[in-house]
């Protein structure tokens, strides 16, 4: 059975929020990575980097929906037509992934509402103004609550992807994939520096 992992985008997207679990989450055995925007067409990261994306509506309902963060999350979070569609795409997928200032966006659908999450510690501030429903836990690498997951900033969403494909399909996957692309795996979510 192909598993659907869908990535909705808009511009400004922090590239590493969507190239670094890309990278995890392609070693799915059976998997279908394709990349959404609310129109479709050229979608345009942070740090220049392009991508082509099909329109929203072409996104099937089922399977794992991610979002990244980055610089475009600061005024997308008042777009309701972006938040309202979002809202609708987290409550149909099977699990829903944030990286980075992409907690705020699910956030602002109500759908973190008393759940625990996470996000980038240098705009954890900014984060929390958004909303106040989730249980906020500033000192975690990622966190999972339901089918929600949660990341702290840019490469603690590759430690999430892990820990993700860790909870469904065991540790010895997700450690085969760190040392398939040499990546040092941060396993603790509770584990963050910053």
């Amino acid at each position: 059975m192909t598993v659907n992992i869908n990535f909705l985008l808009f511009n400004g997207f922090e590239t590493l929020d969507l190239f670094g679990p890309v990278e995890i989450l392609a070693h799915f055995e059976s998997h279908q990575l394709r990349y959404f925007s609310l129109t479709g067409g050229l979608i345009t990261s942070t740090q220049g980097v392009s991508i082509m994306t099909e329109p929203i509506d072409a996104m099937p309902q089922s399977g794992i929906l991610v979002l990244p963060g980055g610089f475009g999350t600061r005024t997308l979070v008042y777009d309701d037509a972006f938040i309202a569609v979002l809202k609708h795409y987290a409550e149909h997928s099977e699990y829903c992934l944030t990286i980075c200032t992409g907690s705020a966006l699910l956030a602002k659908t109500g759908l973190l509402d008393g759940r625990r999450a996470t996000s980038n510690k240098k705009a954890f501030d900014w984060v929390t103004s958004v909303s106040n429903g989730p249980h906020w836990i500033r000192k975690a690498r990622w966190t999972a609550d339901g089918k929600f997951y949660t990341s702290s900033g840019v490469s603690a969403g590759m430690d999430m992807s892990l820990g993700f494909i860790s909870d469904l399909y065991g540790a010895e996957k997700a450690v085969t994939i760190a040392e398939a692309i040499e990546y040092r795996w941060n396993r603790d979510p509770d584990d963050d520096a910053f």
